[in-house]
């Protein structure tokens, strides 16, 4: 893994503490990569890691979309979106978008804790890992709105995407 490597964390309200306790078992991986986060996933993860995290707006305000935008625009080459398939969520059709873009670009995607533990094993340990690691897209990093450097947590304004 390296830091060319942009992995998005969403989780639905219900799974953000377990998506960030994902994070923190697993910071040693995550600190060799560029990690994007919607709003609230990204400051608890953030919070709980000592992590770098780029946040996106909170989801349903306009969070969900740019990481669809994202994805569409193969900015990112991995997403970790812990679901919470017991509660529907009014904003649930944003999340269908971007399961429907990861499946056309073939982005992997992890839904649960299971999914996720499989998708960084693969990431650390197989050696056909290139062909996601070694598109030649990558996120750039903008900028604008940047809501404190010193705390390595950069926030892009609704509809911004780099």
């Amino acid at each position: 893994m390296n830091h060319n490597f942009t992995v998005a964390l969403i989780a639905h309200d219900h799974k953000k503490e377990e998506l960030a306790d994902f994070v923190f078992e697993h910071r040693a991986a995550f600190s060799r990569l560029h990690i994007v986060a919607t709003r609230d996933t990204g400051l608890l993860v953030k919070k709980l890691t000592g992590l770098k995290v780029h946040l996106m707006e909170h989801g349903p305000d306009g969070g969900d979309q740019q990481m669809g935008v994202l994805a569409e625009e193969n900015e990112v080459q991995a997403v970790i979106l812990f679901r919470d398939p017991v509660s529907a969520a009014p904003y649930e059709p944003d999340f269908a978008d971007l399961l429907r873009v990861c499946d056309t670009r073939e982005i992997p995607i992890a839904t649960n804790r299971a999914t996720a533990e499989a998708l960084i094993h693969f990431l650390q340990t197989s050696p056909n890992r290139g062909a996601i690691t070694a598109r030649p897209w990558g996120f750039v990093w903008p900028v604008i709105g940047t809501a404190d450097p010193q705390a390595g947590v950069d926030l892009l304004p609704a509809g911004a995407v780099a």
